[in-house]
């Protein structure tokens, strides 16, 4: 996946606190649900864009899938675009467990 700036972005990558991630948001969808895309993940969320709701739903989403508190889920990029970055905190071994399975799931 390549971000608005020409550089690549991995589907994961472990960092010194956690794993950070990267997500495509298709907001205002019939469900809230994460699955397997072309280099990110698919975040399909039943909020709509608008005051920060998708972005908080989408906290609040891939905590429950990773099964961390919201407040360790940071969004570091992407805050106004359907491609985000997200850092999550916590046992990074674990983490990363839980998003190569996401990963490596069938899309």
């Amino acid at each position: 996946m390549v971000g608005r700036r020409g550089r690549a972005l991995n589907d994961w990558r472990t960092t010194q606190d956690g794993i950070e991630i990267a997500v495509r948001v298709t907001p205002r969808s019939s469900r809230n649900e994460l699955s397997p895309g072309p280099g990110h993940v698919m975040a399909r969320l039943n909020s709509p864009p608008v005051d920060g709701a998708a972005n908080a739903a989408l906290i609040e989403l891939v905590a429950n899938h990773f099964g961390v508190a919201k407040r360790n889920v940071r969004l570091i990029a992407g805050d106004r675009a359907r491609l985000k970055r997200l850092a999550i905190a916590g046992d990074a071994e674990a983490l990363a467990k839980i998003a190569d399975a996401l990963y490596q799931a069938e899309p």
